[in-house]
């Protein structure tokens, strides 16, 4: 019991922190390819699951970790995964984005949080078990890629390393664009640590790493199975309510040491402010944080547990999730943000017209 507290809030806490730190927020990431055009964060992802990927094959190989892909889910994978990207741009961060940056303070994180926490609880053992149980059913026999093809999972790692690394060197090859200096302040690791930006790729390498270490240290404790966050929050809230033990395990402890890591670093890099939303914002994070909670669970995972770890694991639901949560956060991104803009320019101009008639 003590080595699954400890091991798995030091995990935690040092996802937390690197995240945090690193702004790792594939909500914004999702978004932006969309909006801006800006793939950066994409290509962050890409180099933490062929890290994770390459760590996680070896270690199976070793004997060290135990792993079975299962059957593909695909029906509850494709609307789970697709109402989750709906869910996330309404509470403004995924399932693990709301846990860091309720570290810092944002009181619309809790609000969401709250709201995926019972969601998956509801969705995990409550009253709609059944509802994601039956839907669950429909599936196809195979879920790993490389079995499907009769190929090598080493040939896949390979081919997602080359990519990675592809994309990555030509964003590191364009022109910096400026950007304002901060004041530094603090001298040695302290200015590293908690003052100078963190690079995406830099702070992908160390996500992935902590990623790989999760398998080990949880399987020590009879969990098999690496970074997940949608069912460890289920499992607390279902703790809190019954008080059963059963419901504590490995997981449980990563989440909260996920929101341990990012509150120091926040506090330490003066960061950690508490902002409390308005009504309108309140009402929107809660609504999100419901649609992550019932699509990370219809799914079986969040961009965590689906689009980091079962991509790694070159599992079909794992890259058919990642697709389809991007889809639904660009769906999400017309209506929150595209629309909008595109009426109120048109009001305006119509303003202007009545004007100058």
């Amino acid at each position: 019991m003590l080595q699954m507290i400890i091991t798995g809030l030091i995990c935690g806490a040092l996802l937390g922190f690197v995240m945090q730190r690193g702004r790792f927020c594939l909500t914004g990431g999702f978004r932006d390819i969309y909006l801006t055009r800006n793939n950066r964060m994409f290509y962050a992802l890409l180099i933490a699951i062929a890290i994770q990927a390459v760590g996680i094959f070896a270690l199976v190989q070793s004997g060290v970790i135990e792993f079975k892909a299962g059957s593909f889910n695909w029906l509850a994978v494709i609307v789970g995964s697709y109402v989750f990207g709906i869910g996330i741009v309404l509470a403004g961060g995924c399932a693990t984005g709301t846990w860091y940056r309720a570290g810092e303070g944002l009181i619309g994180s809790w609000i969401a949080l709250f709201g995926y926490m019972v969601m998956s609880a509801i969705m995990k053992t409550g009253p709609l078990s059944g509802f994601n149980k039956s839907i669950s059913k429909v599936s196809a026999p195979t879920n790993s890629i490389p079995d499907t093809f009769g190929i090598s999972a080493w040939f896949l790692v390979a081919l997602v390393a080359i990519i990675a690394a592809f994309f990555a060197i030509r964003e590191l090859r364009k022109p910096k664009v400026a950007l304002p200096s901060l004041k530094q302040k603090r001298k040695g690791l302290a200015h590293l640590l908690f003052e100078k930006r963190w690079h995406p790729f830099f702070t992908a390498v160390l996500v992935g790493l902590i990623a790989i270490l999760a398998w080990p240290l949880s399987e020590a404790t009879g969990r098999k199975a690496g970074l997940g966050i949608t069912t460890p929050s289920a499992n607390l809230v279902q703790y809190l309510v019954t008080g059963d033990h059963k419901f504590l395990n490995w997981g449980v402890y990563l989440v909260l040491g996920i929101l341990l890591g990012s509150f120091i670093a926040a506090k330490a890099s003066r960061e950690f402010k508490f902002r409390a939303p308005d009504a309108r914002t309140s009402v929107t994070s809660f609504a999100g944080g419901i649609l992550m909670g019932f699509g990370a669970s219809l799914a079986g995972g969040c961009s965590i547990g689906n689009g980091l770890v079962q991509t790694a694991m070159m599992t079909w639901q794992g890259w058919v999730a990642l697709a389809v949560m991007i889809l639904g956060t660009w769906t999400a991104s017309y209506f929150v943000y595209v629309r909008p803009r595109s009426q109120k320019a048109r009001t305006q101009t119509s303003a202007s017209v009545q004007t100058a008639v």
